[in-house]
């Protein structure tokens, strides 16, 4: 199963941010936008309730606002990634994302080893255009209230299922 863990925002910051894109580009399905707080990669089925119960060990800090705000590109021409960036208190994403990488870490369960650079993907085009509106992009604030793991179908051709959810404390 190939695994990840991540924050979903809520429906109503994705379609503000989705209202604001309106240059070219093949935008991901906005359902699929999400911060990724660890790649696990492919994980045996086998191991999955491991995953779970290291994931229910994750220390939560209480819920913390965050906005979609920004960003940029990388890549080359032709697989060009266009992602927005995040703002709020990334102090307390960053301990979730802490957290999440420790406890995966404390359980032998692979893990991504990369430090957190908070975005969101939002499509893969050329157009200078779209990055313009995401350079000047401010969306509304939301409060990040729980973290999930995703097995990612793609290669199935599933799209994404949601595995498990972890609220953040009140």
């Amino acid at each position: 199963m190939r695994l990840f863990v991540g924050i979903f925002p809520p429906e109503e910051a994705c379609a503000d941010l989705r209202r604001r894109l309106t240059a070219g580009g093949r935008l991901t399905p906005v359902e699929r936008w999400h911060i990724t707080l660890n790649f696990l990669g492919e994980v045996p089925e086998a191991r999955l309730s491991e995953v779970e119960g290291a994931l229910a060990a994750v220390p939560r800090p209480a819920r913390f606002p965050l906005r979609l705000a920004g960003g940029g590109s990388f890549g080359k021409a032709g697989s060009t990634v266009l992602w927005s960036a995040v703002e709020g208190d990334l102090a307390a994403l960053t301990a979730l994302h802490d957290g999440v990488r420790s406890a995966l870490s404390a359980g032998g369960l692979p893990h991504d080893q990369r430090p957190l650079v908070p975005h969101l993907t939002v499509a893969y085009a050329r157009s200078a255009e779209l990055r313009g509106e995401l350079a000047t992009y401010a969306g509304p604030t939301w409060t990040a209230h729980e973290f999930v793991l995703v097995h990612s179908r793609f290669d199935r051709g599933g799209g994404y299922q949601r595995v498990g959810a972890w609220p953040l404390a009140a």
